[in-house]
């Protein structure tokens, strides 16, 4: 019971930010119907940022995390705008290709300001783990676990009570409908790209302390977003959040039971199932058109 324990806690450390993860993913998806490959590149941007203002810089990890979300909202505001806004987004073959260059000029940056060998950020908690009973996690595990968790609160509030959650609700629902009340359409995409680009960041950012930073982070990043927009249903946002807490859920029981070696081969494992006998995800409900 007390091994059962631990591996939970675990599996909601680690599916908090696989949720940010996926919603960024699918809140870009859902509204704008564009497959984002540099999703994972964002995330591993947004721990080199934390690196470079902790490591280098010397600054605070938390005035990182600010930092991150704003490196990566200004850089989806840029990739919006520069790359897809005049684009026709119904060619969704042009809009993949311009998303795979932006992954490859990306990770390729990395590698040449950073190099290859990885890197460490230095954790701002103790190295003492807390313990309760038998059970025990680390401080900064549990600062990721609760900040993470504060952000999908936020986030949901964001797209469900306010009047930008509207608009974005409006425009994923019927974008031509949306333009005839008012809303702005150019501007709500590319606030949708900075937002899932700001959650990647933050993602990355509040990861880079417990695991290394590497250039190519971002490429098993990627997959598991992608696996976990699979697991949810295509923009379906708390299908993406339950997705990435059933992810973390799988890998972590069967490193845990079965063996480590085969901690990611299990979660896709469970992707393949999932596409082969309910396709549309988890969490979505099959509707019959015309």
């Amino acid at each position: 019971m007390d091994q059962l324990l631990q591996h939970t806690l675990n599996a909601l450390v680690l599916g908090s930010t696989y949720a940010l993860l996926g919603i960024g993913l699918t809140l870009i998806f859902g509204i704008m119907r564009v497959v984002n490959f540099a999703h994972g590149e964002l995330y591993a941007l947004g721990a080199y940022v934390a690196y470079g203002v902790v490591a280098m810089f010397g600054m605070n990890f938390f005035a990182s995390l600010l930092v991150a979300a704003i490196v990566g909202f200004l850089f989806g505001t840029a990739i919006e705008y520069f790359l897809l806004r005049r684009r026709d987004l119904k060619a969704i073959d042009e809009v993949m290709l311009i998303m795979i260059g932006v992954m490859i000029i990306m990770q390729n940056a990395e590698l040449l300001m950073w190099g290859g060998v990885a890197k460490s950020v230095p954790s701002p908690f103790s190295q003492e783990p807390i313990v309760w009973g038998a059970i025990s996690v680390s401080p900064i595990r549990l600062f990721v676990l609760v900040t993470a968790v504060a952000l999908l609160v936020i986030f949901y509030l964001l797209i469900e009570r306010s009047r930008l959650g509207l608009a974005m609700r409006a425009t994923f629902q019927d974008k031509d409908a949306a333009k005839i009340v008012g809303v702005n359409v150019s501007h709500i995409y590319t606030l949708t790209f900075a937002l899932g680009s700001c959650l990647a960041s933050v993602a990355g950012a509040l990861l880079a302390p417990v695991f290394v930073v590497t250039p190519t982070m971002g490429d098993l990043a990627s997959l598991k977003a992608f696996a976990i927009v699979i697991l949810g249903g295509l923009g379906n946002l708390p299908g993406a959040a339950l997705g990435g807490f059933i992810l973390a859920i799988v890998e972590e029981f069967g490193a845990g039971y079965i063996s480590t070696a085969y901690r990611d081969a299990l979660g896709f494992l469970v992707i393949l199932a999932v596409m082969i006998f309910r396709p549309q995800g988890l969490f979505t409900i099959r509707e019959r058109v015309g």
